[in-house]
């Protein structure tokens, strides 16, 4: 059963804490990255059938495969996923940006451009469970940002098969090749190459200990999104939300991992104890009871406030992936809120939308790192490379200050440069 803190009655670090995957992997995973750096496709094909049990004889998802997969495939959930791929699109092109140059003073040209990186690899979820939206929404903000090819890694089941669902989301977000290989070693060749499968700049999506291990580890070779921990969900009530609806949204996150973490922030004690009790009606409804009732026992909690205010002042401390404003007047609480990877407004407003269908981005920092990082953006898939250009007239305007400047740091080396061309006599 969940349970309830008092705030202010229990010491803050029950209030705050964490449970954190305690599984250590580095050492596999390291071994790992080495095979396939040093044995390419033989290592991933051997991994792929001792891992996924599926025996294969080349990796890259064919046309034929695509074909195959898209003949049957549920021709309303590919309604659905249009329907997604056309809002996430409409959000995500609001957060392009442009390069722009200053020449304001005489002989003097500065700038910054805007550059999409060449090539980005998206790892997705696969084999038992099947994530089209996490397609949708990692491919779709690099296609936005002008990234020439997008490379997507996606373990097979046991038949050596890719899931259609997986294969549908790929095509309708344009996803230029996709690779039937998974976990650490699919990382590994995302960030290293293989006869078939090429290196890329950046590795973006989600995964178990062992893909987070693998990014962790090739970043520096490569860029990474983020190291994502379990999922979370915080919701901030009062005591008008009904207990029905907030236990079913704290249950959309608990079903994910047994180390998930659903909270619940309110200032009434009614509403928790509501809450409580419709948690225990609803959790062996679920298709992932177990799941669920790990996650919430272990991991959940609901926390009593003296009012929303101090609620917002908890979340704030927390820094959830996802924030529930389920309040009267949710945009008079938005401004105060500082520290979340999305948020959710009102009554109406599950989080699961943000899951499927809303627009805004579901791979979104964890762990307490949305004190400082961003949901995946477009910003994500693009670089910034900025120039300059002085004239001789301006640099001499400059160049005693410039040298000056050097020779507080003791880099007259740096000084000479620049007063070299303004010294020497024109030929």
């Amino acid at each position: 059963m969940i349970r309830i803190f008092k705030y202010g009655e229990v010491p803050n670090q029950e209030i705050f804490a964490r449970t954190e995957p305690t599984a250590n992997v580095s050492g596999v995973v390291s071994e790992i990255i080495q095979q396939v750096r040093l044995r390419g496709d033989e290592a991933l094909l051997e991994y792929t059938k001792k891992f996924d049990k599926a025996a294969l004889s080349s990796l890259q998802v064919t046309e034929e495969e695509f074909q195959e997969a898209l003949s049957s495939f549920d021709p309303k959930l590919k309604k659905v996923l249009q329907r997604a791929a056309a809002n996430i699109s409409k959000f995500h092109s609001r957060q392009k940006r442009n390069s722009f140059i200053l020449s304001e003073e005489d002989g003097i040209v500065m700038g910054q451009k805007i550059i999409p990186i060449d090539r980005a690899g998206l790892y997705v979820p696969g084999g038992t469970a099947a994530y089209p939206s996490t397609v949708l929404m990692d491919a779709l903000p690099a296609k936005i940002a002008g990234v020439k090819e997008v490379v997507m890694v996606t373990p097979p089941n046991a038949q050596g098969k890719v899931n259609p669902a997986i294969l549908a989301a790929a095509r309708i977000a344009g996803v230029d090749r996709i690779y039937k290989v998974g976990g650490a070693q699919a990382i590994a060749a995302l960030a290293y190459g293989t006869e078939s499968i090429p290196k890329v700049d950046k590795i973006v999506g989600p995964g178990n200990a062992f893909v987070a291990e693998a990014k962790r580890q090739v970043y520096g070779q490569v860029s990474i999104d983020m190291i994502a921990g379990p999922s979370e969900i915080l919701i901030v009530s009062d005591g008008k939300t009904n207990p029905r609806h907030v236990a079913a949204d704290l249950l959309s996150q608990a079903e994910h991992d047994k180390l998930a973490s659903a909270v619940l922030v309110t200032d009434s004690m009614e509403l928790a104890k509501a809450v409580q009790e419709e948690l225990e009606m609803q959790i062996p409804q679920l298709e992932r009871a177990e799941i669920a009732r790990a996650s919430i026992d272990n991991n959940g909690k609901i926390i009593v406030a003296g009012n929303l205010d101090r609620a917002i002042d908890i979340a704030n401390e927390i820094a959830p992936e996802h924030l529930e404003l389920c309040v009267e007047q949710p945009f008079d609480y938005l401004s105060k809120v500082r520290h979340a990877g999305s948020v959710f407004l009102g009554r109406n407003c599950p989080e699961a939308l943000g899951d499927y269908l809303a627009g805004p981005n579901h791979t979104l920092p964890t762990s307490g790192t949305a004190r400082f990082s961003s949901p995946l953006s477009v910003d994500d898939f693009i670089k910034k490379m900025q120039y300059t250009y002085f004239t001789r007239d301006a640099l001499a305007g400059v160049a005693e200050d410039v040298a000056y400047f050097a020779k507080a740091e003791g880099l007259t080396g740096h000084a000479r440069s620049a007063l070299i061309r303004t010294q020497e006599e024109e030929t």
